[in-house]
């Protein structure tokens, strides 16, 4: 088979992949979107007089983008990957997986699990475009009320930036 025959299988069948309706988690998360959201998470945090990391991961949960803002705790760099983890692996905010898995509640004892990467505190978003999750943000450095007002608002400027978008197409 020639190159040319094989790169237009694999085109035919990312195409199909990227356009099927029963995939819950699918798209993509390109570098230069997740670093103009963080830029924005960031001046808002400057504004706020708040040091923190944010990190941007795909849809399974690798990392795309972390920005360490200049003064940030050295542990929330691992805390913001793993919010993004978190929300990957259970779709969900972290804040609302935090409330499911206080004791007595369905979940406790779930950041137990997954070698220690589960955050149940807020800060960790989902990112969707269409109702698809193609991506999670996590934002620490402060306390859990305002990682999470900052990932909120992450996720709403994200929301944002895809409406534009899709204006433009």
């Amino acid at each position: 088979m020639e190159r040319s025959e094989i790169e237009a299988i694999v085109h035919e069948v990312l195409r199909r992949t990227m356009n099927r309706q029963d995939t819950v988690v699918q798209g993509t998360m390109p570098l230069a979107l997740a670093v103009k959201l963080i830029e924005k998470i960031e001046a808002k945090a400057a504004e706020w007089n708040m040091r923190v990391v944010t990190a941007v991961s795909d849809a399974s949960g690798n990392p795309v983008a972390v920005h360490c803002m200049d003064g940030a705790y050295i542990g929330s760099f691992d805390v913001a990957l793993n919010k993004t983890y978190t929300s990957i692996a259970f779709q969900m905010s972290t804040e609302k997986l935090g409330t499911l898995s206080r004791p007595g509640e369905s979940l406790y004892g779930i950041q137990f699990t997954n070698g220690g990467r589960i955050v149940i505190f807020g800060g960790g978003e989902l990112l969707l475009r269409n109702g698809t999750i193609v991506g999670a943000l996590g934002v620490s450095g402060g306390t859990a009320r305002q990682d999470t007002e900052l990932a909120v608002y992450g996720k709403e400027i994200f929301e944002r930036m895809e409406q534009e978008v899709q204006q433009c197409l």
